[in-house]
Formats: structure tokens, sequence, C-alpha cells
């Protein structure tokens, strides 16, 4: 891999995105910017950990603790009108991962090693994070829109968790969405990551294919769980969103 091509080309193409948004007036040149530019220092700093990661047991466990962690963080600054975010997503994006993991190596589907706990873990827990804050978005965006829906539940005597049911559900269905998508077009529109890492790494087309399709479904379960429970653990709220 040439590294000077590599640099021109991102240079290039992050032009491009800045003349973009310029052109349609978008703010955030700056944003864009700031996000490669921390996304290359981060992947800078991964790879160097990942290498002493993948030779010692104890540096993997710490790479995965500090993905689960920063994950939790950001899904839940996301629902901050939430007073109970935090432990709410924590709960949700562990369930979401522990299951999927244990489903995988439980059943000897991938060897259980470093290299494949991390590579699915970081695969899994991103779909985890997403999961939480677009679930815990739209049930706060829900209630917002439908809090006469609500109080009319509330006036007949129903539970908050009750009143908030039918919002919760459509929530999760939204979060659900984008991954069912994904999994419906894979090979059609797009040639997921991990089918092309593992390509790069090697593996044949079958082999990459094989495990692509585990990793898509281990997405499904965990984005599932995690947005069902996200909704769950915050869909009782004592106070309704102000409108």
């Amino acid at each position: 891999m040439n590294l000077i091509a590599v640099a021109v080309s991102v240079l290039l193409l992050l032009a491009v995105t800045v003349g973009t948004l310029r052109w349609a007036r978008v703010p955030l040149v700056a944003s864009a910017i700031i996000a490669l530019a921390r996304g290359a220092i981060q992947l800078a700093i991964v790879s160097v950990l990942l290498g002493v990661a993948l030779s010692h047991a104890w540096a993997g466990a710490a790479v995965l603790v500090v993905m689960l962690v920063t994950a939790v963080i950001t899904a839940s600054r996301r629902l901050s009108d939430f007073p109970l975010a935090l432990p709410a997503v924590a709960a949700a994006v562990l369930a979401g991962m522990v299951i999927s993991l244990l489903l995988v190596f439980a059943t000897g589907a991938f060897d259980f090693s470093i290299r494949y706990v991390l590579a699915f873990s970081g695969i899994v827990i991103g779909g985890a994070m997403t999961a939480a804050s677009g679930s815990g978005r739209q049930l706060w965006l829900g209630m917002q829109h439908r809090t006469d829906e609500i109080e009319g539940w509330l006036a007949l005597g129903a539970t908050p968790r009750k009143a908030v049911d039918d919002i919760g559900r459509s929530a999760v269905a939204e979060a659900m969405q984008p991954v069912i998508d994904q999994t419906k077009t894979t090979g059609l529109v797009t040639l997921p990551g991990a089918f092309v890492g593992a390509l790069l790494a090697g593996a044949s087309p079958v082999d990459a294919g094989i495990f692509q399709v585990t990793v898509l479904a281990g997405l499904l379960a965990a984005r599932s769980i995690t947005a069902a429970l996200t909704v769950y653990i915050l869909g009782a709220p004592k106070v309704l969103p102000a409108r």
C-alpha cells in the first residue's frame, strides 16, 4: 500500500466533502474535518494497541472494556434528557454484546481467540451503541409528539409503561430498520466491511461470506436486544417531556 497515495486520496476526498458542504451551505465543515482527523488519530493509536492486544489476553480484555465504556458513554450522552440514561444504556449494550458473543463462541462458529473476539465485539458493540441511542431518541421524540395520547392513557388509569407502550414499539422498530435494510441488501448494494476485511486478510470469498453472515446475525441480535431493553428501561417515565 502506497502511503503517499493514500494520504493524497484522503485529502482529495476531504476537499470534496468540504466543497460540497459549503456549496450546500451546511455548517458542518469544521465538524467533518475534525471527525476525520480524530478518526485517523484514533485508528493510529488503536492499530498500535491491537498489535499488543492480539498477543496478550489482558491487553485484549482492556481494549474490549475501552470499546464498551466508550460506546455506553457516547450513546448515553445522546439520551441526556432521560434521568436514567447511563445505567439503561450500559445494561442494554452489555446485554446485547454478551448474548451475541455467547451464542457465537459457545456454538464454535468462531475460534475463541483474541483476534476473533475483538473483531466480532467491535462490530457488535458499535451496532448496539447505535441501537441504544437511536431507540432512545425515537422514544423521547415520540413522547414529545404524543403527549396528549399518553396523558389520555394515564387519565384512564393506565400505568406509565402501558401509556408509552405503542411509542416504545415504534422506537424499537425505527432503531432496527437500518440493520434490517443493511442485511437485506448485503452483496447487492454494498460489500460490508467485515466481508472486505476478511478478503483483504486472505480469506476465500466463501469464508469471507460465512464470516459476514455471522456478523450480520450478531448485529441483528445485539441491536434488537439493546433497542428493546433501552426502551423497556426508559419507557416508564415518571415525568413527560416538555412540549
